[in-house]
């Protein structure tokens, strides 16, 4: 079998389950570290399908996220999805990152964009480093706050957070002048009608101290189920461990789990894992031990 060519930015489940002839809600894809312990968002969303009869209208899906936030409605930019995000501040301000990082970040000189936690490490910045712009889609998930509060822009992925990356929910938090002038270049309608409507249920969810202690567990659970397995596992603050051990991608996914190949970051012979909810845990112990069996039976000699 042959698989098709890792994605970007993972999420390679509906590629990788047709090469397999799996239907994509069978596959387990570590290769999207979305939160593992989300509510299901699927119950929220479909209460208020009625919106696709309607233009969508951010107001109240701002104010409701900005009071959550604590932040000033006027400083915040609901967008879709962190994408939009990064590209609206990138064509104001450009910029650059110290890499490896983040691959939409831009790349054209100008002023220091850094992810936090920083990916690919997962690692959470120092006190005393600064950027002028953090990527902060993470942040929550690794330290139960919705940010650091120190960076005069701030991009950030509702997405991530939720664990609903097709609803394309994300946010610019900056001076009331720079939001002015991103949605200035934002198409009209970006966010859509059914991703505002339900987006204050959806906040209603969240809980992130909660979350934040939950992911730290299964972050260890993870870590002791891969360094038992033999695999070398580098300290992480994310939601998300890189291992140092290549072709783990193409010996997991016959088994229906589906992880991340790092050489898109520069880092030929890492894999990035992201932290499953505990039965996708036992699943990923499941896939682990039958590719050993399998590569143990395959390097057996012919008698």
């Amino acid at each position: 079998m042959t698989l098709p060519a890792a994605g970007s930015h993972g999420g390679d489940a509906p590629a990788v389950a047709a090469a397999l002839g799996l239907s994509p809600g069978s596959v387990l894809d570590l290769s999207l570290s979305l939160n593992p312990v989300a509510p299901d968002p699927v119950p929220v969303v479909a209460a208020h399908l009625d919106a696709v009869r309607v233009y969508p209208d951010a107001a109240t899906a701002t104010s409701v996220l900005a009071g959550v936030m604590g932040v000033e409605a006027e400083r915040l930019l609901l967008t879709n999805g962190g994408a939009e995000a990064i590209m609206l501040v990138a064509a104001e301000i450009a910029g650059h990152v110290e890499e490896p990082d983040f691959g939409l970040h831009p790349r054209t000189g100008g002023p220091l964009w850094r992810s936090n936690p920083h990916s690919p490490s997962g690692l959470l910045a120092q006190p005393d480093q600064r950027a002028d712009v953090w990527d902060e889609a993470f942040y929550p998930l690794a330290t139960g706050r919705w940010t650091r509060g120190d960076g005069d822009i701030v991009v950030g992925s509702l997405t991530k957070l939720l664990a609903c990356p097709g609803l394309r929910l994300g946010y610019v938090l900056g001076d009331p002048d720079l939001i002015a002038r991103c949605r200035a270049r934002q198409p009209e309608w970006s966010v859509g009608a059914v991703a505002v409507a339900a987006l204050p249920d959806l906040l209603g969810l969240v809980d992130l101290a909660a979350w934040c202690a939950d992911i730290a567990e299964l972050r260890v659970a993870l870590t002791a189920l891969l360094s038992s397995h033999g695999l070398p596992v580098r300290r992480s603050d994310a939601n998300w461990v890189l291992v140092d051990h290549g072709g783990l991608r193409e010996s997991l996914a016959p088994y229906g789990v589906i992880v991340r190949d790092c050489a898109s970051f520069g880092l030929t012979g890492v894999t990035r894992i992201a932290v499953p909810p505990a039965e996708g845990l036992e699943r990923l112990a499941k896939a682990l031990t039958e590719a050993e069996v399998f590569q143990s039976v395959c390097a057996e000699p012919v008698t």
